[in-house]
């Protein structure tokens, strides 16, 4: 039997599927390099485990709230535009169905197809569904499946919460005098760890993706901390 594999089927799904982990893995970074440069900054000017806390929490909270925000604002944004921009197909369908079936067919020529057969797929193509049909191959668009707002924001809002907790648990559950390096380790660990899964979900080389991920980290907490010693030693 010939005909697609079920990795080719599902290549859209596939790619929708990586999209999202790629987004986790980012919130999640998102939420390791700001949370652990709050805590570090504070601690640099205190050891209390109470202010740590409430620096870490606040921090954890307003981050995770902004990126869900964000996120969601940016995803409606997206879904409005592919609704506009189906009306705007939905209605050429319907007062000029002869031009809109030829320029199908001249998509799909594009795409490789003969003249003869580009046709016959068009028009197949219309019979069967003519919307999705334009939608799919004029506008990149699958009108079963569009963005989701909702989803996208709670991804963000959990991915950033994920990843804050490492450095705020790391940084209050252990005795004074060991927080700091507790939380330097276990920071770049997971910094090196988001690094290289972003780079394998982006088919991209892991070393320097791990070197770039660790080397931020490591800078973004060295100069909080570097603040938060000298507003301690000037009595701030």
């Amino acid at each position: 039997m010939t005909g697609p594999t079920h990795d080719e089927a599902h290549g859209g799904a596939l790619g929708e599927r990586l999209n999202w982990l790629r987004a986790a893995v980012l919130g999640a970074n998102d939420g390791i390099v700001s949370t652990a440069g709050l805590v570090v900054g504070v601690a640099g000017a205190t050891d209390d485990r109470s202010a740590l806390l409430t620096a870490g929490l606040a921090g954890l909270l307003a981050g995770s709230m902004s990126m869900a925000a964000g996120e969601y604002v940016s995803v409606s944004t997206q879904r409005d535009s592919e609704k506009a921009a189906l009306a705007v197909e939905r209605r050429e369908l319907r007062e000029r169905p002869e031009a809109e079936l030829e320029e199908l067919t001249e998509l799909l020529e594009r795409r490789g197809l003969s003249r003869e057969v580009a046709r016959e797929a068009a028009v197949q193509l219309t019979e069967r569904d003519a919307l999705k049909a334009h939608a799919r191959v004029e506008l990149g668009i699958d009108p079963d499946r569009l963005t989701n707002p909702w989803h996208a924001a709670w991804a963000s809002f959990v991915a950033f919460t994920a990843g804050a907790l490492l450095p705020l648990l790391a940084m209050v559950l252990p005795p004074a005098d060991r927080r700091l390096a507790v939380t330097v380790v276990s920071v770049l660990a997971a910094l090196a760890l988001t690094g290289w899964s972003s780079a394998r979900l982006g088919a991209a080389a892991p070393a320097r993706a791990v070197l770039r991920n660790v080397a931020g980290g490591a800078l973004a907490m060295g100069v909080t901390y570097a603040a938060g010693s000298l507003l301690d030693v000037a009595g701030v």
